[in-house]
């Protein structure tokens, strides 16, 4: 081929004039194709979609912590504590809440309760809401009472399940503590054995036998002082009228003595009247007269007999010095009141060995009072340490058994309480979209398709 040469022109199988109706064919094939798809697909929804319900309610899971104090007189106190359920940095009980309410055992209680199988009851939807403590819950139903009930359902099977992980908490709390009880209730038996024991045998019954013993060694203490006082005083009495009298207290004694014998008072009268009759005689006569001779061998008897009788009553050797001493001479003013100073003399002396003897009757007993007093005070440190591990194993028993008790009233930190912030709703409407708005939304979008498939075919 030369240059310059024309090529021939290609050949076509169609009219230029058939080109354009066939495109639109094509796009008219599309266009139904398309529509008939959407409608198709609306239809088939609208024969297949069942109305849907949704029940809505939501919780609130507290987050307070709480302290529970139990005073034990005499013995301590027990506390029992609940940390806050959000104390943990990464933990929060909202998600275990949502997994035990969406459990298998939860979903199951609350289809038997509405009388559904698993498959039919379906599962909830648990949203958490963000930095607070609510949870919000839905539950769909085929119409609204049914709605409802599968919520109620629900409600009540996921607070039936914590109540019971909470009773299974609190009693291995419980399992834990009373593990101990019996050995602490042993030792506080074995302890309370040994204090009453060791009580019988050391004859101290109570405090107040330690008291009640002072103050009786106080008391006679304070006799003791009276007494020794009074024989001071009685002693003071004695040396004076001794000194006036000239006479000692058995002096006295051996005058009173002789006094009141009667045969030792005839002796001494008629010694005293053969004195009295010598001397009438000496005045008269000479002394070898025999008048007087024989009246001095009558003196000199009576003298005599005198001294016998004294030496027999006083059981010592006396002398006519002693009678003249001792002779109080009843018969004058001053003999009887040399007598009444020698009973005062007498009484004294005697007063003063009486009390001397009750002072020592008393210093006896103080001392015997002391030295009980002493041994039972010995005692009673043995009985304080006694009652102190008694107390000691009151106090842990008592707390112990207070522990339990705060446990049994504890709600359980780690499933704290619920509060129901809106009950499960009765829905008003479907949920989901309605007929109408299904078929709204066919038209206008097999409107916008249509358009959008003619617009093409025009720029092509």
């Amino acid at each position: 081929m030369s240059a310059g040469q024309e090529l021939p022109k290609p050949q076509t199988t169609y009219k230029e004039s058939e080109i354009p109706k066939t495109r639109w064919t094509n796009y008219l094939l599309i266009l139904l194709v398309a529509n008939v798809g959407i409608w198709m697909a609306s239809l088939f929804y609208l024969s297949k979609a069942k109305t849907t319900y949704v029940s809505e309610w939501s919780i609130n899971i507290p987050g307070s912590g709480s302290n529970a104090n139990i005073n034990l007189p005499n013995i301590g106190q027990a506390t029992s504590q609940d940390d806050s359920a959000y104390s943990g940095g990464t933990y929060d009980p909202r998600e275990n809440y949502k997994a035990i309410a969406s459990s298998e055992q939860v979903l199951k209680a609350a289809a038997t309760a509405v009388n559904m199988s698993l498959k039919e009851f379906g599962k909830p939807r648990i949203k958490i809401v963000d930095n607070t403590t609510f949870m919000e819950l839905e539950v769909k139903g085929s119409t609204p009472e049914e709605a409802e009930k599968k919520a109620i359902a629900l409600s009540d099977a996921l607070e039936a399940r914590l109540t019971q992980l909470r009773r299974e908490e609190i009693s291995q709390q419980n399992g834990r503590l009373q593990a101990g009880i019996d050995d602490l209730r042993r030792k506080l038996k074995n302890s309370q054995e040994r204090l009453s024991n060791y009580k019988a045998k050391s004859g101290l019954s109570s405090e107040e036998q330690l008291t009640n013993l002072a103050t009786n060694i106080e008391t006679l203490r304070k006799q003791r002082a009276e007494l020794i006082a009074q024989e001071q005083q009685s002693k003071a009495r004695f040396a004076e009228l001794s000194s006036n009298l000239s006479l000692s207290s058995q002096d006295a004694s051996d005058a009173f003595i002789l006094q009141a014998d009667t045969l030792f008072q005839n002796y001494l009268k008629n010694y005293n009247d053969a004195k009295t009759k010598l001397i009438t005689l000496t005045a008269r006569f000479l002394p070898d007269h025999p008048v007087v001779v024989t009246q001095k061998t009558e003196l000199t008897s009576a003298e005599q007999a005198l001294i016998n009788r004294a030496e027999e009553l006083l059981k010592r050797s006396f002398t006519m010095a002693d009678v003249d001493r001792l002779n109080f001479g009843n018969n004058d003013t001053s003999g009887s009141k040399r007598t009444n100073f020698s009973e005062q003399l007498i009484t004294a002396n005697l007063d003063s060995q009486g009390f001397q003897a009750q002072v020592q009757a008393l210093d006896r007993e103080i001392g015997i009072l002391e030295n009980r007093l002493r041994i039972l005070s010995q005692r009673q440190v043995v009985i304080e340490d006694l009652k102190r591990d008694v107390q000691i194993s009151e106090a842990v028993f008592s707390s112990t058994i207070a522990r339990i008790d705060l446990a049994k009233s504890n709600v359980s930190s780690s499933y704290p309480p619920i509060q129901i912030l809106a009950l499960p709703s009765l829905p008003k409407s479907p949920k989901g979209p309605t007929k109408e708005m299904v078929l709204i939304g066919t038209v206008v979008g097999s409107l916008f398709l249509s358009s959008g498939i003619i617009t093409l075919g025009r720029r092509v």
